[in-house]
Parts: structure tokens; sequence; C-alpha cells
């Protein structure tokens, strides 16, 4: 692993540095290693102690047991990372990966649902993957219900696997030996560190990377309120294709997809219909090139007034950046300077949709 690499993993590892962080910090210092040192420094400024970083020792162990497993490291920049992934608002810094990680440059569609999903539901999603995967990869989250059969319809001709916990650690259990088969035979994802078990908090994230690395996202029977349901929300805002398909209102495993529909969703009834929303190949969808941070604008530094004004602004409940931007009348990049030195320091939380809160 190269230096700056394993910089950038120290980075994305440390306390209170998450995706949008982790940008913003490479955006300012240039470089993981600078950022790395700066840190006490600007969560001193935000009003907290230095976040923990994590140590060469630990990080140094985790890449070790991440060869041993026969994974391999996907970092923001690297040749193969995916453009559209990469232009989400919190693309993950860092991916774990087993398998074949050349299905990640072919058209990509996500297929999520129900885990409790009817027996038509889950046999319509394994042939629809089916057909779907002669032609892009097929990407699911591995649960129980319509994404275990995606994954079994989607296998022999291309299916992506993104899991919420470690690269190593099987989610639900019986999903052990798909699982397996899908490392050596597809691609398996992972965000966390090996040895992470799943928690409710991880799902979302998990989440955000099947709809950010698919031209568009289908759902196969949802609740209201479902994790299927937040899939397609984060489709949407990332500009991705939503698509549903339609079930009998007097299911309530079919009202999220049709509430879905109702609210401009394409409705889906093949696989040909699904080939059709979203549409000839983008060009963007080819692999990126290395991201270059080097030489980047230096954000400016805050003084105490706009610190202060800022801090009045902000509350438990969440509010868009760019509406506090708006209030205090400080340019942008000091704002979110600001931002930056608070949630180092421990008083800030991210939200989805760009919005912030302080904590409590």
């Amino acid at each position: 692993m190269e230096a700056d690499q394993f910089d950038r993993l120290r980075l994305i590892r440390s306390a209170q540095i998450g995706p949008v962080t982790f940008l913003q910090l490479l955006a300012r210092f240039g470089t993981a290693g600078a950022a790395l040192q700066a840190l006490p420094d600007l969560a001193a400024r935000g009003g907290g102690k230095a976040p923990r970083i994590a140590s060469i020792d630990d990080v140094e162990r985790e890449v070790a047991e991440t060869v041993r497993l026969g994974a391999r490291y996907l970092f923001l920049g690297d040749p193969g990372y995916p453009t559209l992934l990469g232009e989400i608002e919190n693309p993950p810094p860092a991916l774990i990966y087993r398998g074949n990680i050349d299905l990640l440059a072919r058209r990509c569609i996500g297929m999520v649902g129900a885990r409790n999903a009817s027996a038509a539901a889950c046999r319509f999603a394994r042939m629809l993957a089916q057909e779907l995967a002669e032609q892009a990869s097929v990407v699911s989250g591995l649960a129980r219900g319509i994404d275990t059969a995606a994954h079994i319809g989607a296998l022999a001709g291309g299916t992506v696997a993104v899991i919420a916990g470690g690269i190593d650690v099987v989610f639900p259990p019986e999903n052990a030996e798909l699982q397996e088969k899908i490392a050596n035979d597809g691609l398996l994802l992972a965000e966390m560190r090996p040895g992470t078990q799943p928690h409710a908090r991880h799902f979302p994230w998990r989440n955000r990377i099947i709809a950010g690395v698919s031209a568009g996202t289908v759902v196969v029977e949802a609740a209201p309120r479902s994790g299927s349901l937040i899939t397609a929300r984060l489709a949407g805002e990332a500009g991705r294709e939503v698509m549903a398909v339609p079930g009998s209102p007097l299911d309530p495993r079919a009202q999220g997809c049709n509430q879905l529909i109702r609210e401009g969703a394409t409705l889906i009834q093949s696989a040909a219909d699904v080939l059709e929303a979203i549409g000839p190949i983008d060009p963007r969808m080819v692999r990126q090139g290395r991201l270059d941070f080097e030489g980047g604008p230096v954000s400016p530094d805050a003084d105490e007034a706009s610190r202060r004004s800022v801090a009045n602004l902000l509350g438990p409940v969440p509010v868009p950046v760019d509406e506090v931007i708006r209030q205090s009348g400080i340019v942008p990049a000091i704002v979110q300077t600001i931002l930056l030195e608070l949630e180092l320091a421990g008083r800030l939380e991210r939200h989805a949709g760009g919005r912030v809160s302080v904590i409590a």
C-alpha cells in the first residue's frame, strides 16, 4: 500500500471523520498526511479536544487482516473507483472488496426490496435480475427476501453485493454460502473495517453505496418507511433513475412501490422497461482516473466573530448548510471551515441532504 493510501486510511478510521469531512480536509490540506497533522489545531479552534486519530499500529493490523482475508482496498480516486459513486455527496473514501472489480466498470443497476417479500415478488426479482445481468451488473445489499433473490438471479451474469459490516462478517447468517459465492464469482463490497458487526446505523450507509454506484435503482415490494425506500430516495437525490414494480393495493408490502410510482418513479414490468428507463450507457460510467488533491484551494481561517455567528445559528434541529450561509452572510468557504472545526471538536453532526446540527 502506498504511503498516501495508508494516510487516507488512517484519516477515515479516525474518530469524527466521515466522508464529507474527509473530502473537505483533503481539499484544504492537499494530502491526508497534512490533514492528520492539522486535526488537533482544528479541533481546538472548534472548542473541543482533538479527535482520536487512528494509530499506525491499528491501521497496519487492519491492512494485514484484509490481506489475510484475500481482500483488497479501493480508494476514492483510484483507477477502479466508479465515477458515479464518486459523484454523490458523501462517497466512501475507502472500500474493501473481494471478487471481480471489473463488474463496477459495467453499467450497474440497483435492485432492493422487502425482507419479508412474497414468493411471487422473489420469483419476479430473480427472473428480472437474471435478464438484466446479461447487460449490466445487478447491485443489492445481500439482505433476506428481494436482495437475496436478485443476487441469485444475477450470479451467473454479474452481481455486486454491498454489505453493512466487515468483509468477513456474514449477515444474515443463512446467506453465508451465497456471500461466499458472490465473493468468488461476483463482487463483494464493504465500507467497514474487517470484523465490524453490522448495526442499524450502518445500513443507510450501505444503501447510499447501492444507490450511488447504480445508474438506476429498482424497488420490488417495499413497505412505507422501509430501508428500500431510503435507497430509492438516495438514488433520486443523486439524480439517478428510480423505478418501482407495482403491486396489489391489498398487500402492505406493495404500498411503498405504489407510493413511489405515484410520486413519479418509473413503473417497471420487465427488464426491457429498466433498460429503457436508464437509457444508453453514460460516458461517466467508465472508470475514472486518480483524483489529485494536491494544490487545491486553501480554505481561509475564520475569526472569532464569524465562529460565534455560525454557532448561534445552529441548534439540535438539522438545518441545511446553505441556509446557515444565507443567514450568516459569511463567505461559504469560511462557514465550511467553521463547521469542519466544530465537527472535529465533537460538537457538530452531519445529516443526509447537506444538513447539520449541534450535538447536545
